[in-house]
């Protein structure tokens, strides 16, 4: 039996593994899988050690709080990879979580790629010599991202980015419409603040008061929140007292009809803006960090964008309201530009249109392609 173990530890990281998952299954029948992961992965037969919504946090102060429990999942995983001896361990994104995971198998032999290159280009590049020494490959989403880690040592395969492979794009607006009873003078907008307890935390309430203020400018707005499984709960009991009340999308295929739908969005900063991007949604970018992890961040970040949409443009396309800027006030000023100012969110959509030519790989789809490396990994053993 030939044993690819997976470590997923977060709602983006779980449907690169899914799709990763079918890939490999399309070209290698015979591979079993184990490891940790969310529903996506689960929809593939995979079996999780534990839930993965347990790894939902992000922030310096967040992590502390769960500490012990994180370290016990740590060692759990680590226990149970070491007994099954998986040909090939692939970490996918949380570096948190999966780097550490890395770092205590690699020595013992395993081979380890970790899958979406840790942003240490935007923040402590002094990192890069650690991860060198933690993981053998590792498959990138960015093709800026080979350059930076290959001078460091550490090999690279540009894989392109999955959110080509989403569907986002391909959404059905009169279906969603219809199945919510929007009337025509109804506005859709989104509304996405994260799959993390302590983004949902900080951000939904934020873009919740955001709503309000710019109702009162722009009649009829609907907003749709889709709903991230981890934070599934945290969600449904901020929005739900929602003044325009929102409809909350859970199922995958009815959220990108949401995004078809859609005229503007307030979306976290992340994954989830190139997903809107990929739709031709006009949006607003907002987030908020801890304040004390904030301070620490600003001294360490080397970015001058936190969107991936204004990294890979080299400019600003979506406007980014970043910590003591993200208030209701400004996101809805912003959001009522968009709803309102037809050459603004036309500029934007021009925009994303040559920022996707940046993120295929060379050749086939993103999650062929990263299924290619990993079946090299387990074939140079």
């Amino acid at each position: 039996m030939t044993l690819v173990y997976l470590v997923a530890g977060e709602a983006s990281g779980d449907l690169l593994g899914a799709r990763l998952i079918a890939a490999l299954r399309a070209a290698r029948p015979e591979l079993q899988f184990a490891g940790v992961g969310g529903e996506r992965m689960a929809e593939q037969g995979f079996a999780s050690l534990f839930p993965m919504r347990e790894l939902a946090v992000m922030g310096i102060l967040e992590v502390l709080p769960n500490i012990r429990r994180l370290s016990r999942r740590l060692d759990e995983t680590v226990a149970e990879i070491v007994a099954r001896r998986p040909a090939v361990v692939v970490t996918i994104d949380s570096p948190g979580f999966g780097l550490r995971i890395a770092a205590r198998v690699k020595p013992q032999g395993f081979p380890v790629l970790h899958y979406v290159a840790p942003q240490v280009w935007a923040w402590r590049p002094g990192r890069v010599k650690r991860i060198a020494r933690e993981v053998d490959r590792i498959l990138a989403l960015l093709p800026f991202e080979a350059p930076f880690f290959e001078k460091a040592g550490i090999p690279v395969d540009f894989v392109g980015h999955s959110i080509l492979e989403s569907g986002a794009d391909r959404g059905d607006a009169a279906r969603f419409r219809a199945l919510h009873g929007i009337a025509d003078h109804e506005r859709v907008v989104l509304v996405m603040p994260g799959s993390r307890r302590s983004e949902v935390g900080r951000l939904l309430p934020t873009f919740g008061a955001a709503l309000r203020l710019a109702a009162a400018r722009v009649p009829h707005l609907r907003p749709v929140v889709p709903l991230a499984g981890p934070v599934e709960e945290a969600v449904r009991a901020v929005a739900g007292n929602w003044h325009p009340a929102p409809i909350l999308v859970r199922d995958v295929a009815e959220k990108y009809d949401a995004f078809a739908a859609a005229e503007a969005g307030l979306i976290k900063s992340g994954t989830s803006s190139l997903e809107v991007a990929l739709a031709g949604v006009p949006m607003v970018v907002g987030y908020k960090l801890n304040p004390l992890t904030a301070v620490i961040a600003r001294r360490l970040v080397k970015v001058p964008h936190i969107s991936i949409v204004n990294l890979l443009a080299e400019r600003r396309i979506i406007p980014e309201l970043v910590q003591e800027v993200c208030t209701p006030e400004n996101l809805a000023a912003e959001l009522v530009r968009l709803l309102t100012d037809p050459a603004a969110a036309r500029a934007q959509r021009d925009g994303f249109a040559s920022v996707f030519d940046l993120l295929r790989p060379p050749g086939g789809v993103p999650s062929e392609a990263a299924a290619q490396a990993v079946l090299r990994a387990i074939d140079a053993r």
